[in-house]
């Protein structure tokens, strides 16, 4: 069903207004109604009568008319009727002919002043003033104080519909729940104060089932209602008697437009037909649908008017007509835009995915539109078709998109703080200028400040770059990272190319490449010396990713499956040019058996050939474990390691039992594999998800799948309009000396 209930029923009120027989606690419907009371029987026997007034005395009463022409002559104005009655009065005695007041003659002689006992009578107080109101003595009203809660007698009562089976076997929507979504009855939950409130109900619930039916077809629906009192202590029963008589359909469809071209685009898209009922949802959703048609097929400027419903009680059917102003047919023209700009025309013209000459399609309109919102340089911007009256020649004309600009804060200050296993706390913050070099050229100065990580970096940022959603990015960073597996202190410079997913489009295929530069001194463990070595890298190399998406979602697919690939050929710059190449490839699958449940599996292999692992830099090397690797283990802690004393433990001879502390140090390797699965169950916003993953780190090439280490968890999820937010706990399987108990991990969207 297409709109509101609400919306529904008023369209149905807006169709016709039929005769509705309808008796309110037991008051006639009707007005009209013959309500004259009949003639007693012939031979009853009733009492005699005898005249309140005799025929002699009522004419004697009625005084003569001189002539007939005072009945055909003017009648008195009314003003000349008061001056008249005026004069008569003064000319009365006013006391003449009457009793005296209280029978005492002394009050009848007009004296103002008059003494009775010791309590003299003065009426020259009646004209005397009153006195002010802060003389004025006025006792306070004293009101009753208001009843409890406890003291509001109220009435329990019971809803009854009579009548509306028959109606809701062949309704296509539940007549009777409708109505009970939105009965005043029903939203009562069967308590009243007062009878009168029931009856209150009871009326409007009556012309709420009217419309109802209305909407569905039923135009000479009745509705009678009626209290019924059970016996002492049950509660009332309000009964509504529903009568939907008979079901109007569609006699004739009448479209009043202009031709369109293709000749049956209005016609195949109205979904009507003669002989069916007419339900107002079923005609709403045909002409939104050729709303939408008309605009996606060359007819931006087209107007559904005002349908029209002429209703045969006779024949209980109706003719439905249809007007519409389609407008010309038309062509993408030019851009034009106005307002406070962020960017020109041209910038607007990378971001349409339209050319000129193409007809016209809503669609890309709209998806222009969302492109120059998510570009986050507007408080405000339209887009909207313009007639220009430039004929293409094929009997259609251009039509100008006009992009209406109000530029917002290009500035932004941003900080985000958290905490994760094995890498600590780290607070970041950034300041960008999303449009210092227009359009849409960006300046980025961020600093990381935390227990793992400590560093600063500036990037500049061409979103749009010639071409829509492809970013040039190019930055320089220095960062120290501190990680049981390496100390680096790192210099970088860099520049990508890539063109990937957004928020608003969800590619199919998507890739990136680039160079970089790296200066590195980084700590690592000599095996061979069984000592900390520090040691300094220079390394150029390319990267190189393509990938593809057929996912229903970026951060909560269902279905589908993602494909990355991902090769960085690289070498030492120190004595010559030592090449080496990185690659990894990442693949994952989606499938829900029911709405609710969807099972996930992911599986990541990665390999570096042509270095021995000692002659490539830590920072370089594969690492696994953590929350999206291998949950349960800490941060890089799978794979091979050392395990030695602590170099910096100081003996103390007064504790001579004391013994240093064991480092268990990860030392990366030249490859990786990983799988995991789960099984992710989902009610309402929340979900539960239990999980297995697997995987390993070798100092060979090549992975062998052998050694694997398993973590086991659950976690929670709620979902949100932006993607799941997600709690994971983990623990590893066969815990070795030196692991963590369980792992704790928390971010936005599924782990994978």
């Amino acid at each position: 069903m297409i709109g509101s209930a609400a919306s529904i029923l008023a369209l149905a009120a807006a169709f016709a207004a039929g005769p509705v027989a309808a008796q309110q606690n037991g008051s006639p419907a009707n007005p009209d109604a013959d309500l004259s009371v009949p003639a007693p029987p012939a031979d009853a026997d009733l009492p005699e009568i005898e005249p309140v007034i005799g025929d002699e005395e009522f004419e004697s009463a009625v005084p003569a008319l001189d002539d007939d022409t005072e009945l055909e002559g003017p009648l008195e104005s009314i003003a000349d009727f008061e001056r008249r009655i005026a004069a008569e009065q003064a000319d009365a005695d006013p006391l003449e002919g009457q009793e005296p007041p209280l029978g005492d003659p002394a009050l009848a002689d007009g004296d103002p002043v008059e003494a009775i006992g010791d309590a003299p009578i003065r009426d020259a107080e009646l004209t005397a003033p009153l006195p002010p109101l802060d003389q004025f003595e006025v006792a306070p009203v004293e009101y009753a104080e208001a009843e409890s809660d406890e003291d509001v007698v109220e009435v329990a009562y019971n809803v009854i519909v009579n009548g509306l089976e028959e109606a809701d076997e062949t309704a296509e929507v539940d007549l009777r729940g409708m109505f009970d979504s939105l009965s005043a009855l029903e939203d009562g939950d069967g308590e009243a104060a007062n009878v009168a409130q029931v009856a209150a109900r009871l009326t409007e619930d009556s012309a709420l089932m009217q419309r109802i039916l209305a909407s569905e077809g039923w135009y000479a629906a009745q509705a009678t209602t009626r209290i019924d009192r059970g016996e002492a202590g049950q509660p009332l029963s309000a009964v509504i008697d529903v009568v939907p008589g008979a079901r109007y359909t569609f006699a004739d469809i009448v479209i009043d437009a202009d031709p369109v071209e293709p000749p049956n685009l209005i016609r195949e898209n109205l979904a009507l037909e003669v002989g069916e009922p007419i339900v107002a949802a079923r005609v709403q959703g045909a002409e939104a649908r050729v709303a939408v048609e008309l605009l996606q097929n060359g007819y931006p400027f087209s107007q559904i008017g005002q349908r029209d419903i002429l209703l045969d009680p006779e024949t209980q059917d109706g003719v439905y007509t249809l007007p519409i102003t389609t407008g010309p047919r038309s062509r993408f023209g030019g851009i034009r835009t106005t307002g406070d700009l962020a960017f020109d025309a041209d910038h607007v013209e990378t971001l349409a995915r339209f050319e000129r000459g193409e007809l016209y399609d809503s669609r890309m309109v709209d998806d222009l539109r969302q492109a120059l919102v998510a570009t986050g340089l507007f408080n405000t911007v339209s887009v909207v078709p313009e007639q220009s009256g430039e004929a293409v020649g094929d009997g259609t004309e251009y039509a100008t998109i006009l992009v209406e600009q109000d530029a917002g804060p290009p500035r932004t200050l941003a900080a985000s703080a958290g905490y994760g296993t094995g890498q600590g706390f780290r607070v970041e913050g950034s300041w960008t200028h999303r449009n210092l070099f227009p359009p849409e050229g960006a300046l980025v100065a961020s600093a990381v400040l935390g227990t793992r990580e400590q560093g600063a970096s500036g990037i500049f940022r061409r979103s749009n770059a010639g071409r829509r959603d492809r970013t040039f990015q190019a930055s320089v960073e220095a960062l120290r990272a501190n990680y049981e597996a390496y100390e680096a202190f790192t210099g970088r410079l860099s520049a990508l190319v890539s063109y990937d997913s957004t928020s608003i489009w969800q590619k199919p295929f998507t890739y990136a490449y680039g160079a970089q530069i790296i200066a590195t001194n980084e700590q690592d463990f000599d095996l061979t010396t069984r000592e900390l070595v520090r040691r300094t890298f220079f390394i150029g190399g390319l990267t190189g990713q393509v990938g593809i998406d057929r996912t229903d979602s970026l951060l909560n697919a269902t279905q589908g499956f993602r494909a990355t690939a991902l090769i960085e050929p690289e070498g030492s710059l120190q004595d010559g040019f030592s090449p080496y190449v990185r690659a990894r490839f990442d693949g994952s699958a989606y499938f829900s058996p029911t709405d609710a449940i969807t099972l996930a599996g992911r599986i990541r292999v990665g390999t570096i050939q042509g270095i021995e692992r000692f002659d490539l830099a830590p920072s370089r090397r594969f690492y696994a474990g953590g929350g999206g690797s291998v949950r349960g283990f800490g941060f890089q802690q799978l794979g091979p390691r050392a395990v030695y004393p602590d170099p910096n433990f100081e003996f103390d001879p007064e504790k001579p039992d004391e013994v240093a502390d064991t480092i268990y140090r990860p030392l990366g390797g030249r490859s990786l594999n990983e799988v995991a699965a789960e099984v992710r169950y989902r009610f309402g916003n929340f979900g539960v998800v239990g999980f297995l993953d697997a995987g390993q780190v070798y100092e060979d090439t090549v992975p062998d799948f052998s050694n694997l280490r398993y973590g086991v968890g659950i976690g929670g999820r709620y979902y949100t309009n932006f993607g799941p937010l997600r709690l994971d706990v983990a623990m590893p399987l066969d815990r070795r000396e030196g692991e963590s108990s369980f792992a704790v991990y928390v971010s936005i969207g599924q782990a994978f």
